[in-house]
């Protein structure tokens, strides 16, 4: 059974830091690229970041440059998301994409929720 399962979201301070985590089992990690995606309220989801299978490329939306980094641990079948220097545009549901370098198979996470706010 696939399985993407993201941790590590909730309320911060704008100029604040967290690290979302997303786990995967079911498939070949290593064979598939990830992504984490944001979707706000009353807003059409986006790209934030993207890593290849095998870690050596990323690549960021222009929003998060600079403040956020993606990084994955193949061993671990894990992807991270590193927020720092939030700010309340921030929030929104993040979601974990895995999606194969081989074929055209995509995965999905349930999402996490980020809230930036004081």
């Amino acid at each position: 059974q696939v399985q993407l399962v993201e941790f590590g979201g909730g309320l911060v301070q704008p100029g604040g830091s967290l690290r979302l985590s997303c786990v995967a089992s079911g498939f070949t990690f290593s064979s598939y690229a990830m992504r984490w995606y944001r979707q706000a309220p009353g807003k059409e989801r986006e790209l934030v970041a993207s890593v290849t299978n095998t870690g050596r490329t990323t690549n960021y939306a222009d929003s998060v440059q600079g403040r956020f980094t993606i990084s994955r641990d193949n061993a671990k079948d894990t992807v991270y998301l590193q927020m720092n220097s939030l700010k309340p545009e921030d929030t929104a549901v993040y979601y974990c994409n895995a999606r194969s370098v081989y074929a055209k198979d995509v995965y999905w996470g349930q999402g996490t929720q980020v809230t930036v706010s004081s």
